[in-house]
């Protein structure tokens, strides 16, 4: 049955689709920074004929309640909640953070944890490459409060440099936009990975190769986004994913791997 219109679970707004029969393992699933749930996620959509699919909308972000100040710490909170009494898990870039988070926090409402692109740098630090990266970071975001730059310009600003398309910047593309100039630095978190290292339930980390984007780009960031995942696989025990011809977006530039990998992990 498709559930659509979404449904909201308070504070945050959470989409569901499920087309499977009752009772089908739940995966939750938590976007990046300047997109929302059914944005970043569309292409994970097919999976809801097996499974029940809730795609979080974080504060500030898609149809969930505006926020000062986005906090990684928080939202964490907020997944805990949406977890309930267990779902599989999966989190995208700044998601990815969260998704570490709540599940350290509350590692028995936890049937497999999948990780796309973690921004969690900090947590490999040691890899020069990754230490470089931060370095980067945290200069540019000492320039200046992001959030006293007009968010169109600040849309323009990370993506013409690097390549990318420059999204049609729409009120809904813009609150995004407002929301991540403003929220607390995902690249600079600690996470507590112990209690998921040593939990039993399965685990993976899914990276780009990068081959394929701008020099700049993968330059800046990607070669850290790429050795930061390949050091928390190591340090909670995850199958490392790579997936050729894809860079930040695996799971929307190869959706059939991606959603290869979801489906044979949920699945077992």
């Amino acid at each position: 049955m498709n559930r659509e219109p979404s449904r909201p679970i308070q504070p945050i707004h959470v989409t569901v689709w499920d087309e499977s029969t009752p009772g089908a393992p739940r995966a939750v699933l938590v976007h990046g920074t300047m997109t929302w749930g059914t944005e970043c996620f569309a292409a994970q959509r097919p999976l809801a004929d097996q499974f029940r699919l809730e795609v979080a909308d974080r504060r500030g972000f898609g149809d969930s309640p505006d926020t000062e100040r986005g906090d990684y710490a928080v939202d964490a909170q907020d997944v805990v909640e949406l977890l309930g009494n267990g779902a599989h898990l999966v989190g995208h870039s700044y998601g990815g953070v969260v998704a570490l988070l709540a599940a350290a926090d509350r590692p028995r409402a936890v049937h497999s944890l999948t990780l796309i692109e973690p921004s969690a740098l900090r947590v490999a630090a040691g890899n020069p490459v990754v230490a470089a990266a931060l370095d980067r970071l945290r200069a540019a975001a000492g320039n200046g409060p992001a959030a006293r730059t007009d968010p169109e310009e600040y849309l323009r600003a990370s993506a013409e440099p690097f390549g990318l398309p420059v999204p049609e910047p729409t009120p809904r593309v813009l609150r995004a936009v407002r929301s991540a100039m403003a929220e607390r630095p995902s690249w600079d978190a600690e996470v507590p990975l112990g209690p998921i290292a040593s939990a039993e339930w399965p685990k993976v980390v899914v990276n780009g190769t990068w081959e394929r984007a701008h020099p700049a780009y993968r330059e800046f960031v990607g070669e850290a986004l790429a050795a930061c995942g390949e050091t928390v696989a190591e340090l909670i025990g995850a199958r490392h994913v790579r997936v050729e011809g894809a860079g930040h977006l695996p799971h929307q530039e190869r959706p059939d791997v991606v959603n290869d990998v979801l489906r044979r992990l949920w699945q077992n």
